[in-house]
């Protein structure tokens, strides 16, 4: 039998556990069944115990350290009543319908992120597959769950997740986990998991009696820092390097969203980052499936998806917080905190143009240079966004985009993330406009911890203008208004702007120009009175102009369209997208430049059959 960590349940029926407790220097396996007597596990050097014996599915147990301290597995696979209670053994059988699933390239990912607890009314896995057709309908080829690693209570973003093995009863646990995933692939749709390795949540963490899996050398914002580069952290990385290939193997996911990534403090010659991509690519040749791992980052870092072989880490795309700062600065004109460094339109101009805004230069609300070039980073490695979980649920009250601007606010935001040459992502609800907010929620049963969690929500805020109260993310009303109301997408507003994502999802995959991610092939052009972008973007068989209006006011001004014939084939203004009907004539015949006078907040895209080099 292949030694895993955790319980390991055999056709045969029997089941192996493996625990790293080199703390402990006798473990015991006890069973809350009185009929079942404790097993002595073996201890080797290393301080691994191990045992193998008949123990059936569903059978709940605890590990007994030297014979006090009784603590859940942590390789748990299921935790039924919760992050204190017993740990239970799951046959990890499953009848796949997916046989023929190769997963889909990096490229063709539009990503639509949901939290399964608010995504719809039940909050759980099998409701969410409900909403799958929708998905698909609008265009979403990659489904982006938050994380799902066993939490404290019911209600949690899943960041504060104590068992990275245990699927959270609540939504469903793993089997539930495992039916939503090959749902998807019936569908055609790429699954992604957001795992956190650069913590674990404070409530019901019991790692540090069983091994050195902390470090005080670092501190993250969120808790104790991973041993990452100490002594023993050899054994530490198997641990979150075979639950990331627990992740793509046993339950097929597709992709690995890695939180954080700058709070993952590693020293060593070959940092735990580069470890893991070689770990997974290896396993996605093993089981003949592309499978992808996409860091998030706010050090704009393009080490993240260089190659190793450059001297990278070689992860598969990251995200570009820049680019939605710059979007965001532009369409609200907030100024405070970390959007005190954006706002100009060349800004929006270099984050389309090469990823990172911030590539060395100096940060005011940092107080420091931040950021190298990402000139070199391939577009098809650049996720991008309008609003994503943090930056809607991090503000005060949790505002989506759809109550801070208007109806061609939202339309312009949409156009500009989907017709990037970059993988776009939408939080959910994004399609239709949804106004619930998304707030900070947790259930912790530690009335120090729940206290300590709101005064760092409300300390978190101080950088911001925001005026109010901070809702108070123990109480159950902050988690239920967050829930999606997809019945408000039946509305006239909100079915037209859904129709709007739908149709520039489509634009994207129908052009040759669009669907090719490539900053080799896009020239962007900037009028900074008149607040007016243009991407040029070509391929071999067209060519495509995206002129994107941030002006408040209507500009009158010379584009510097290549010579030739276009056909408009979306306007923002038209009617037909609740717009005031638009005067931009629906053909263009270009010298070099057209004169032209473009609507406020509105966004055009003119193609021209004839391709080439710029």
């Amino acid at each position: 039998m292949k030694s895993f960590l955790g319980p390991t349940f055999s056709e045969d029926g029997r089941c192996q556990f493996l625990v790293w407790a080199p703390y402990a220097r006798k473990a015991e396996v006890c069973f809350p069944d009185p009929k079942l007597p404790p097993l002595t596990l073996e201890r080797d050097a290393s301080g691994y115990h191990r045992i193998t014996a008949d123990v059936a599915p569903g059978t709940q147990y605890f590990y007994r350290l030297d014979g006090e301290k009784q603590r859940p597995d942590p390789a748990s696979r299921f935790q039924p009543q919760g992050v204190h209670g017993p740990s239970e053994i799951v046959d990890p059988r499953f009848d796949w319908e997916d046989d023929a699933w190769r997963g889909i390239p990096l490229h063709d990912y539009i990503i639509c992120e949901a939290h399964t607890g608010t995504f719809t009314a039940p909050g759980t896995f099998e409701a969410a597959m409900g909403r799958l057709d929708h998905l698909q309908s609008v265009g979403i080829t990659a489904v982006e769950l938050m994380p799902v690693a066993q939490f404290p209570g019911t209600r949690n973003w899943g960041y504060d997740g104590a068992y990275l093995y245990a699927v959270q009863n609540s939504y469903g646990g793993p089997r539930g986990l495992k039916t939503l995933v090959n749902a998807c692939h019936r569908r055609g749709l790429a699954v992604i998991l957001d795992v956190v390795y650069n913590h674990l949540g404070p409530e019901g963490n019991y790692l540090a009696d069983f091994g050195p899996y902390f470090t005080g050398r670092y501190r993250t914002p969120w808790g104790q820092a991973i041993n990452y580069d100490g002594p023993q952290s050899d054994d530490v990385r198997r641990f979150f390097i075979e639950n990331a290939l627990y992740w793509v193997t046993e339950f097929h996911i597709d992709a690995l969203r890695l939180d954080a990534v700058h709070a993952i403090f590693d020293c060593s010659a070959r940092p735990i980052l580069e470890e893991l991509g070689l770990a997974v690519h290896e396993r996605a040749e093993e089981l003949r499936r592309e499978i992808h791992l996409i860091a998030e980052s706010n050090l704009n870092d393009p080490r993240l998806v260089t190659p190793r072989q450059l001297g990278g880490f070689g992860l598969d795309a990251q995200w570009n917080d820049d680019f939605h700062h710059s979007l965001h600065t532009l369409l609200t004109g907030e100024k405070s905190g970390y959007y005190r460094d954006f706002g100009a339109l060349e800004q929006m101009a270099k984050a389309c143009r090469e990823g990172f805004v911030y590539s060395g230069e100096y940060s005011s609300y940092r107080q420091r240079r931040h950021g190298k070039p990402s000139t070199h980073v391939e577009a098809g490695r650049l996720v991008v966004f309008s609003q994503d979980h943090d930056q809607v649920g991090n503000r005060m009250r949790g505002d989506r985009l759809s109550t801070l601007v208007g109806f061609p606010g939202l339309k312009l935001a949409a156009g500009a993330v989907l017709l990037s040459p970059f993988i776009p992502l939408l939080f959910m609800g994004e399609e239709y406009g949804e106004t619930a907010p998304f707030q900070y929620f947790v259930s912790h049963s530690d009335p120090a911890l729940v206290e300590a969690t709101r005064r760092g929500r409300e300390e978190e805020f101080a950088a911001f203008a925001w005026q109010g109260e901070v809702p108070d993310p123990q109480d159950e009303a902050t988690f239920l208004r967050c829930k999606l109301n997809p019945g408000a997408a039946g509305q006239a507003a909100n079915q037209t702007l859904q129709s709007f994502y739908t149709e520039l999802i489509r634009l994207r995959r129908a052009y040759p120009s669009l669907r090719r991610l490539s900053k080799q092939h896009l020239e962007v052009h900037a009028w900074k009175a008149e607040k007016v972008l243009m991407l040029d973007r070509w391929s071999e068989r067209d060519r495509t102009c995206i002129v994107l209006a941030f002006a408040t006011v209507p500009a009158a001004l010379d584009l510097c369209v290549p010579a030739g014939k276009w056909q408009k084939v979306l306007d923002s203004e038209d009617s037909r997208w609740g717009g005031n009907g638009s005067d931009l004539p629906g053909e263009l015949i270009s010298t070099g430049q057209v004169r032209l006078t473009l609507p406020t907040q509105s966004l055009a895209v003119f193609v021209s059959s004839s391709g080439g080099e710029a």
